[in-house]
């Protein structure tokens, strides 16, 4: 027994000697990993932003905006440290790292609210909401924007409602204003989903209202019609003739070939977002 307990002892005193030494040549190389030198030392702001952009252009995000963070943090002063903080807003963009490039793109509009390019920084702030909450799962499933998260929809709005209204001659204005109309229609239809989704559970006063409400907020809005028709239905439903009746003739004046009201639905085409 004393013999086995000491072999036993000698393994374990080995099997420690082996993971000590192996943990000792983890440190080194984390060590010799650390001490390799960087290859950025001693260039010049120039230097480093014609690298970072040849980067950008190349595709090369991650290694853009480590280029530009460098520049910055070297040369916080230099003619080209403005430019890196919203090139770097960008790089993060089409990376698809949408928290760190509105982070950069709020901090350039807080730190330069007048800066000749600051149209453009409202205007990628836009384009970042704008294709936020999709991600590549809805680009090949059909899913509109109407089925994403309405905050971000909002948000792509103010940013692009405030370029329109500020700079109205920027070249990036009419892009905008047309986008804004596009968020407008989504969040109209985001509203008529809403109430679908009552109306098909039986809750029609819920459904009517959302539709109302669709109407109140979006009008316009060519996810207008689908409410009109949904407003009818849950009219209907309830047993409210006069306001299905009231609902039918404002329905029929505006849209008189609704194909909701030749085939209880809507006929299947391209949808509105999929034409932009």
């Amino acid at each position: 027994m004393q013999l086995m307990s000491m072999k036993r002892a000698s393994w374990r005193a080995r099997i420690g000697a082996i993971l000590l030494a192996g943990g000792c040549v983890m440190l080194s190389a984390c060590g010799l990993l650390s001490d390799q030198p960087d290859e950025t030392a001693g260039w010049s702001a120039n230097k480093l932003y014609s690298e970072a952009k040849d980067a950008l252009d190349s595709g090369d995000f991650p290694r853009a905006v480590k280029l530009y963070e460098k520049l910055e943090g070297r040369y916080p002063f230099g003619r080209f440290a403005q430019q890196a903080q919203i090139d770097t807003a960008y790089a993060n963009y089409k990376d698809g790292e949408t928290a760190a490039a509105l982070a950069s793109v709020d901090r350039f509009i807080q730190l330069h609210p007048n800066h000749p390019n600051v149209d453009y920084a409202y205007y990628l702030k836009g384009l970042i909401n704008f294709n936020d909450n999709l991600g590549w799962l809805g680009r090949f499933s059909g899913q509109d924007l109407s089925e994403r998260d309405p905050k971000a929809a909002r948000a792509a709005y103010d940013a692009f409602n405030t370029l329109v209204t500020r700079f109205p001659d920027s070249k990036y204005t009419t892009d905008a204003a047309a986008r804004m109309q596009y968020i407008v229609n989504s969040l109209a239809q985001h509203e008529v989903h809403a109430a679908r989704y009552y109306y098909r559970r039986g809750a029609y006063l819920a459904a009517a209202n959302r539709a109302q409400q669709a109407l109140k907020d979006y009008d316009g809005a060519p996810a207008n019609e689908e409410a009109l028709y949904i407003m009818i239905r849950s009219y209907d439903s309830l047993g409210m003739k006069d306001l299905r009746d009231d609902t039918a003739r404002v329905m029929e004046k505006n849209f008189p070939n609704s194909d909701y009201i030749k085939y209880g639905e809507r006929r299947k085409d391209k949808s509105w977002w999929e034409v932009f």
